[in-house]
């Protein structure tokens, strides 16, 4: 029996980091640039801020640090 991994995972990428790397280790792991995701976060912040700053506490609690 094969075991298929899939070894793309969400990190916080620190290198890139302007507060806590979430934006860019989630635009590592969609393949985009990281402005359109921080751009993105910022407008959700006009939009729905209580969710999106619960959702950004749980991504820096729950997201392991990547040093790359």
């Amino acid at each position: 029996m094969k075991t298929i991994s899939n070894s793309k995972r969400v990190y916080r990428q620190m290198h890139n980091a302007v507060i806590s790397g979430v934006c860019a280790g989630l635009a590592r792991y969609l393949d985009v640039d990281a402005v359109w995701v921080r751009a993105a976060a910022v407008a959700s912040l006009f939009f729905m801020p209580g969710l999106s700053v619960i959702a950004y506490i749980a991504a820096v609690v729950l997201l392991p640090r990547r040093e790359l």
